[in-house]
């Protein structure tokens, strides 16, 4: 296992990088992925997405401090944070050359905080049911983890519930166990009541392309219209049926669609295109690999 030490915190990360036989350019950029919180890590991009990348461009997935086999320090879990734990990882990892993040919840929300902040190291967002830091979502997670004993406990799990069902049950204990800590023995939620939220004037500024997916049945598709129409070249997805969930629900489609979606944001961020021509909506026709 690889690990970085970010402000004393030692930061589990995965490089995933083309085979010699790959046909890519070398100067492809390198996709980040951001997980959820709490009850995921980068085993959920690394069995679902990091390997088919791979094929098209170099991939970077690290655990979030607290989370993996990431330390987990008894207190420093802001956003802002996160947001300057990946500049570090970049700067130290990719040379500081700009980056595609791809975001799953709160790994999304991180990753538009990094790009109002990081504008110049980012040249596209992929975001799947991304979070955003919002009145609405603060108020979800306090009423969710302000709960007491077995209450919280039962909480957590029901809120998980899918991302619990793509491992054993031992890993899945392991995961309820590593959320109990975060959640009782770290100061994540006194921070996370006084975060400062994200304002549609710095969501705005955030001109690089961006895909986003959420499912029709999601708690917070009200986020996902507030990013199409605040974010100058944002492009939105919505799948029928699906529910926050849609990594799990609908992971071969979704797979297709992140994929499909890195390609276009490869494919235009030449100098000549780059901040300059609106990318075209992708479409959920395609055929599955």
């Amino acid at each position: 296992m690889s690990f970085l030490t970010v402000d004393s915190v030692p930061i589990h990360y995965q490089i995933i990088s083309p085979k010699a036989g790959d046909d890519i350019s070398p100067k492809t950029p390198t996709v980040v992925f951001l997980h959820g919180l709490i009850m995921d890590n980068l085993s959920s991009w690394f069995f679902t997405l990091a390997n088919p990348v791979a094929q098209i461009t170099k991939v970077l997935a690290y655990d979030f401090r607290g989370h993996g086999f990431s330390e987990r320090p008894r207190k420093d879990y802001s956003i802002d944070r996160h947001v300057e734990d990946l500049k570090v990882l970049i700067d130290e990892l990719n040379d500081g050359e700009p980056v595609i993040l791809v975001g799953n919840s709160y790994g999304g929300l991180v990753a538009l905080n990094f790009a109002t902040k990081y504008k110049e190291k980012v040249l596209g967002l992929v975001l799947v049911e991304s979070q955003i830091n919002d009145q609405p979502w603060k108020d979800m997670m306090i009423e969710s983890f302000s709960l007491e004993g077995e209450e919280r406990d039962q909480r957590v799990c029901d809120m998980f519930q899918n991302w619990l069902g793509r491992a054993s049950k031992r890993k899945s204990n392991r995961l309820v166990d590593n959320a109990k800590d975060l959640l009782y023995n770290t100061t994540l939620m006194a921070e996370l009541r006084v975060e400062p939220f994200l304002a549609d004037e710095q969501l705005h500024t955030i001109t690089a392309p961006c895909f986003a997916i959420y499912g029709s049945e999601s708690d917070i598709l009200p986020v996902a219209h507030r990013l199409a129409a605040v974010m100058p070249n944002c492009h939105l997805e919505v799948v029928e049926g699906a529910t926050h969930s849609v990594l799990w629900e609908q992971t071969d489609l979704t797979k297709a669609w992140i994929i499909d979606s890195i390609k276009t944001i490869i494919e235009e961020s030449t100098p000549s295109h780059y901040g300059s021509v609106p990318l075209q909506p992708i479409s959920l026709e395609w055929e599955i690999p």
